[in-house]
């Protein structure tokens, strides 16, 4: 990967010593370039160290993402101009121009209220106790929920959001206000803490 990046000169600024140039994961490969000149020769040094070795770059799944800036320059690959596009997913996660996470979260609340609905049974019979609804709502739903929580910037905003989500469906489990604000805030709070470190981060 050294071989196809700038090593440290052309990325962006991580920590005061330190420049961040590409993330791996599997077979994607995120740049990071502060100017459209360095993601011009970072983009060609990389095809040129894949062709070298039998890959070849897929340019019709390759996006560029700008943020904060007004340079609209295409960037081209083997001659070809690379789609430029507003958010893309990476490793299950959503990132957009703006750099937040208010997208990911929207995401994920979906895709959680949608695994909710489909355990709509569950959720009404009286064949099951509270206990084991509440369990399979912890290992079916909020694990929907909550992947990807690693990688948010956690504001006070977000966490309402996730927490109000959560009240929610447990207030048609339970079925009770009180039990649901108490028991759904300690859970997620618990569940927060081991994925990040911290619930109250903003």
């Amino acid at each position: 990967m050294k071989t196809s990046t700038s090593e440290g000169k052309h990325g962006i600024q991580w920590t005061a010593r330190m420049k961040l140039d590409d993330l791996d994961f599997a077979d994607d490969l995120p740049l990071l370039s502060y100017t459209q000149q360095q993601m011009h020769e970072k983009t060609t040094s990389a095809e040129a160290a894949s062709t070298a070795v039998g890959l070849n770059i897929h340019k019709g799944e390759s996006k560029i993402l700008r943020y904060n800036t007004a340079c609209t320059n295409p960037i081209t690959l083997d001659g070809e101009n690379l789609e430029d596009v507003k958010t893309f997913t990476y490793s299950g996660s959503i990132i957009d121009e703006q750099g937040g996470s208010d997208a990911d979260v929207k995401a994920r609340i979906s895709k959680a209220r949608a695994a909710y609905l489909q355990l709509r049974n569950i959720w009404i019979s009286k064949q099951l106790s509270t206990n084991t609804k509440v369990r399979i709502f912890n290992t079916n739903v909020k694990t929907v929920l909550l992947y990807g929580v690693e990688s948010w910037r956690t504001t006070k905003a977000i966490i309402q959001k996730i927490q109000v989500f959560i009240n929610s469906c447990l207030r048609k489990i339970l079925q009770t206000l009180s039990a649901t604000t108490n028991c759904g805030k300690e859970q997620t709070r618990s569940q927060w803490r081991k994925k990040s470190g911290s619930a109250g981060s903003g």
